[in-house]
């Protein structure tokens, strides 16, 4: 009972000591019925009969209570909060490295389910066979219902060499499947396969590609770098690839926006708790952009695009400066505070959503397509494989060598009708139409056939009893018409001493 009066104290103590603002929330709240004083009592109340009367002492210290009831407080806001001890806190820290200890994938809730957002295709679940979207059941026997992120996070991490065996379920087709791999050290890399295009896929056009795998501190200039290049290549237009990529750094993928639209450009806004006023506003730099770049952009988007890949592609789509093609994207789009607690402890709390330019919320609804291209089992197994080709055998490349990628195929036929369309616009806007070429009526009446006779004058009628006859002089012949003059032929066919239409320049 002293232990309960105690802790009755330092709680009032607390709340003694709360700011003014903070005291006029209670004050809200208490008005609406939520003071929170009897919720605490109960709470004291609970947590001392457990002591009391739980039969393994070593469970019920205050610490390893609380501890619990504040994993079990974070985990029922959302599946993005979470209270963090030392170990799991040391672990985030380590996660913005260039490197980390585990399979290559990153995991989230998903309908209450544990699922993998992204597999790495240089990463171990990748090469065994694992695909974005599959459903964790069991973690080396382990059934992950049982487990809060912290503990899945820390069982999928390890020491490189050790094994990991893991149960999923594959929603497309609803079969469980039983994978074993090895942890390893996976490197992070960030923008990949910067490349010209198959010209049998776009011409006559030139196309750019290239993969942003996630968004780490030196994305947006690997890819202003890719940019560079590939201009230097005579590209037409560009598709940015960001299927899979779990997100980031928020920072970088604002610069990442920053390089195709005009420095000052508001990307982003994350707005608070409704009524806090809290409302930040995320504009591009002028420091982090290296050039205009005006061609047309596709960004190809799967489900497993989440968090930054989100904002940029909401963004450009928004501001009309991309075609944004493939699937709506997973719907991860809040912001996770870090709050240091304790000794080494802290608690990550979503503090605030993000909206697009047309306050548009990513959260729980994703960046819908404006070109829907939704990939079979079979194409989604054939896409995982294609991108991680180079780590597979000789035998195995050449068996995915012909692969088409139905939604990059889409992404092109979407940049060759923006190339048409920037085209048609431009000589619409010229300041004078290109007149057509003059023609020589002379030259026309010899290229075309002479013009038919005209028709010999009909007989007059025979006049009317009662009226005078009419003159039965031959009518005067009209003059003949002047013949049509047809347009122009093409240049190929046009008969020698015409007059054709210039041809048209070839793009670029």
């Amino acid at each position: 009972m002293t232990q309960l009066l105690r802790l009755s104290a330092l709680m009032v103590a607390g709340l003694a000591l709360c700011s003014g603002a903070t005291v006029r929330i209670h004050a809200q709240e208490e008005a609406a019925g939520d003071s929170g004083f009897a919720e605490m009592e109960l709470f004291t109340e609970v947590l001392e009969t457990i002591r009391q009367g739980y039969v393994d002492s070593d469970k019920v210290t205050y610490e390893k209570l609380i501890n619990s009831a504040l994993e079990g407080m974070l985990a029922s806001l959302d599946p993005h909060s979470q209270f963090m001890q030392p170990k799991v806190f040391d672990q985030l820290k380590q996660h913005t490295d260039s490197t980390y200890e585990g399979i290559g994938v990153t995991i989230s809730t998903k309908n209450e389910v544990l699922t993998i957002v992204t597999a790495r295709e240089d990463g171990p679940a990748a090469r065994v066979g694992i695909l974005p979207g599959d459903q964790i059941l069991k973690i080396n026997n382990q059934l992950t219902e049982e487990l809060g992120m912290a503990e899945a996070v820390n069982l999928l991490r390890g020491k490189p060499g050790e094994p990991l065996t893991l149960t999923i379920r594959r929603p497309a087709t609803q079969k469980l499947h039983e994978f074993t791999m090895k942890r390893e050290i996976i490197k992070q890399s960030s923008v990949e396969d910067a490349r010209i295009l198959d010209p049998r896929l776009t011409a006559p056009y030139r196309m750019g590609y290239a993969r942003i795998l996630q968004f780490s501190e030196p994305t947006a200039q690997e890819l202003a770098d890719a940019l560079d290049k590939l201009e230097q290549e005579g590209l037409d237009a560009f598709v940015l690839d960001m299927r899979n990529n779990p997100g980031g750094l928020l920072g970088s993928a604002i610069d990442v926006c920053g390089e195709f639209v005009k420095a000052g450009t508001v990307v982003l806004t994350t707005e608070g708790k409704p009524g806090s006023g809290e409302i930040k506003v995320y504009r591009t730099s002028a420091e982090s952009k290296r050039r205009e770049r005006d061609y047309p952009l596709a960004i190809l988007v799967n489900h497993s695009s989440a968090s930054g890949a989100e904002v940029v592609s909401g963004a450009l789509q928004d501001l009309k400066r991309c075609i944004v093609v493939g699937e709506t994207t997973f719907g991860k789009g809040s912001v996770q505070s870090i709050i240091p607690i304790g000794e080494g402890k802290a608690i990550r709390m979503t503090t605030a959503k993000y909206y697009t330019p047309s306050h548009r919320t990513i959260h729980e609804n994703g960046v819908i397509p404006n070109i829907v291209a939704p990939l079979t089992p079979t194409q989604e197994q054939q896409l995982a494989e294609w991108f991680s080709r180079n780590s597979l055998s000789p035998e195995e490349r050449e068996r995915i060598g012909n692969f088409t990628d139905p939604q990059l195929v889409r992404a092109v036929d979407a940049m060759k009708g923006a190339l048409v369309y920037a085209k048609t616009a431009a000589k619409g806007l010229a300041p004078a139409p290109v007149a057509p070429p003059a023609v020589d009526p002379k030259a026309a009446m010899k290229e075309t056939s002479p013009p038919k006779p005209a028709p010999a004058p009909k007989p007059a009628p025979a006049p009317k009893p009662g009226e005078a006859p009419k003159s039965t002089a031959p009518a005067k012949p009209s003059p003949p018409e002047a013949p049509k003059v047809a347009p122009p032929a093409p240049k190929a066919d046009s008969p020698k001493g015409s007059t054709p239409k210039p041809a048209p320049v070839p793009p670029q």
